[in-house]
C-alpha cells in the first residue's frame, strides 16, 4: 500500500528554504537548529554542515542525522581561498541561507558580498555589547545585571550587522563565566531556531 502521506512529508520537506550551518566545535547551536527542522512547519532545512576543523565534534552530530558534511582545515590556505572553496561547497548543496553556529573564523569580505543578507549569527551577548570573544568576563566585569544571546546579520564588520533578535538572561551575584554561559546556552538553543524560520519566511 502507497504511503501518501510520506509522499507529502518528502513534497514539504523540499519546499522548505535549503540552509547551510558552519561550525568550528561541538555544534550545540546547529544541533538546535537540525532538531528544530525536524518539525513539520519548519519553514528550512538543513542541508549541509561544514567545518573548518575536520575534528570537529558536531560533525558528528550532523552525519548521525543524516546531513550531508564537508570539513576542510582553514590552515595553511589564504582566507580568500579557502573561502572560495567553501563557497562552492555551499552552493553545490543548494544552500539559499548560511548560519554560522560556533564558527570561530572571520569570513572575507567577498564571501559575505555573495551572501549578503542571507548569512547569520548567534553572538552570545547583547550586542552591540561585547563582540568578538570574552563576552561573558567582560559582562560580569563590567558590573552588568542581565547578559544573553543576540543573532544578527553578518556584514564584513565583526558582530556588527543588524540585530533581528535578542534573548537576555540574568547575571546572578558570584557568577562565573562559566555559569553564565551555561545559562546563556538554553537561551541561544531556544532563540537561534526561531529566530532562523522568522527569517526565512520573510
Amino acid at each position: 500500500m502507497a504511503d501518501f502521506g510520506a509522499v507529502g512529508r518528502a513534497d514539504a520537506s523540499a519546499e522548505r528554504i535549503p540552509v547551510a550551518v558552519l561550525i568550528s566545535g561541538r555544534g550545540s547551536n546547529m544541533a538546535a537548529l537540525v532538531a528544530a527542522a525536524q518539525a513539520d512547519d519548519c519553514p528550512y532545512r538543513v542541508v549541509l554542515v561544514a567545518a573548518n576543523d575536520p575534528d570537529a565534534g558536531g560533525l558528528a552530530i550532523a552525519r548521525t542525522a543524516g546531513i550531508a558534511t564537508f570539513a576542510l582545515s582553514h590552515k595553511g590556505m589564504a582566507r580568500a581561498a579557502f573561502d572560495a572553496v567553501l563557497d562552492a561547497e555551499i552552493r553545490r548543496a543548494g544552500a539559499e541561507w548560511i548560519a554560522l553556529a560556533g564558527y570561530m573564523r572571520l569570513l572575507s569580505p567577498s564571501f559575505i558580498a555573495g551572501w549578503t543578507g542571507r548569512i547569520v549569527n548567534i553572538h552570545p551577548s547583547l550586542l552591540p555589547l561585547y563582540k568578538g570573544l570574552d563576552t561573558h568576563a567582560r559582562a560580569i566585569a563590567a558590573g552588568d545585571t542581565e547578559g544573553g544571546c543576540s543573532v544578527h546579520i553578518v556584514t564584513p564588520e565583526l558582530d556588527d550587522g543588524p540585530v533581528v533578535a535578542q534573548a537576555r538572561v540574568p547575571i546572578l551575584p558570584g557568577d562565573t563565566p562559566d555559569t553564565l554561559a551555561a545559562r546563556v546556552l538554553p537561551a541561544e538553543h531556544a532563540l537561534y531556531p526561531k529566530t532562523l524560520a522568522e527569517l526565512v519566511r520573510a
